[in-house]
């Protein structure tokens, strides 16, 4: 599947030049604009990547407010697991393409430079100053000076994929005629929320009286201070599923050497085992380092290695 090349295709990077566009463009995204990595995940469906991608990239990230984007990798056979995941600010790209004189009107399609130059065999210049390149599958923006020998890049021979994003135009801007409306609708919910308050106080002996049938009807226990242990045990039992989604997301996110994967992950008998393939000596005690930094003092990491497979299972 591809783009209609009717369409010219621009390059844009934060030190782009300023242009004339009076028809629809299609827009390559600079490696500059957006933070990419190389995941290999057990999930099948790319949609079921997409909700990880806010714990992926949570120790990766400054601040902002950022939107998500994964595809597989096509380099790889379809039945593995291998995908590049995305994250970018909406509203730095829409602020990046008026500085440049582009209107939003005029794009046809945004892509990233991942997905559209990731089969680059070459050095390209992209201009005096910068130039691109492919580096373990990744697509890599550097100074045109650490490049020795390298080519001039034409953006009308590439072939557009199918991978593309849609920025949230208003997402992240509020005129003040906005704040006003919305200031307004919360005065009245102010109101509105006061008004149910003293209502409420008034049928506070009513609430009381009411209690006792509440608890019968929905199979409560009889006084609160049993009601409050049964909430204790459900507490506990958030608590560990929490520290199971932390530990399971800080696993999934880890950098991995080229040849190491990720084998197996999976919870069994109250532990969370974590199995990494072609693991070189010495590289599993990396591993296990940045595993154990996530850990309580009361809680056990137990290791093996062997066949350069690395068994991790952590007692939760």
């Amino acid at each position: 599947m591809t783009f209609n090349k009717k369409y010219k295709t621009l390059f844009l990077d934060i030190d782009s030049p300023a242009v004339e566009v009076e028809e629809k463009v299609n827009i390559v995204l600079s490696p500059s604009i957006y933070w990419v990595k190389k995941l290999t995940l057990l999930v099948k469906y790319t949609r079921d990547v997409k909700k990880l991608l806010p714990s992926i990239f949570e120790d990766t990230l400054p601040e902002g407010n950022y939107n998500y984007s994964a595809y597989k990798n096509p380099n790889v056979p379809n039945d593995d697991s291998e995908y590049f995941v995305f994250a970018y600010e909406d509203k730095k790209i829409i602020d990046l393409l008026a500085k440049k004189n582009i209107s939003m009107a005029n794009v046809a399609s945004i892509h990233f430079a991942q997905s559209e130059m990731y089969n680059l065999e070459d050095t390209y210049e992209l201009d005096e100053h910068k130039s691109i390149y492919v580096k373990d599958g990744i697509v890599v923006l550097v100074p045109s000076v650490w490049a020795s020998h390298t080519k001039e890049m034409d953006l009308s021979e590439l072939t557009l994929s199918k991978h593309k994003i849609v920025l949230q135009q208003f997402g992240h801007i509020v005129d003040n005629k906005s704040l006003f409306k919305i200031a307004s609708v919360l005065i009245v919910l102010m109101f509105l929320v006061l008004g149910e308050y003293f209502i409420t106080s008034q049928k506070t002996a009513e609430v009381a009286m009411l209690k006792d049938k509440l608890f019968s009807k929905n199979n409560l226990k009889s006084t609160m201070f049993q009601n409050k242990a049964l909430l204790n045990k459900y507490k506990t039992m958030n608590k560990k599923q929490t520290k199971l989604r932390k530990y399971t997301a800080h696993i999934l996110a880890l950098k991995l050497q080229k040849d190491e994967r990720l084998s197996l992950l999976v919870f069994k008998n109250k532990s969370l085992i974590a199995n990494f393939s072609g693991v070189k000596k010495g590289n599993d005690a990396k591993i296990e380092k940045k595993i154990r930094t996530i850990l309580s003092k009361n809680e056990k990491l137990k290791k093996s290695y062997s066949n350069e497979i690395l068994h991790l299972e952590i007692s939760l």
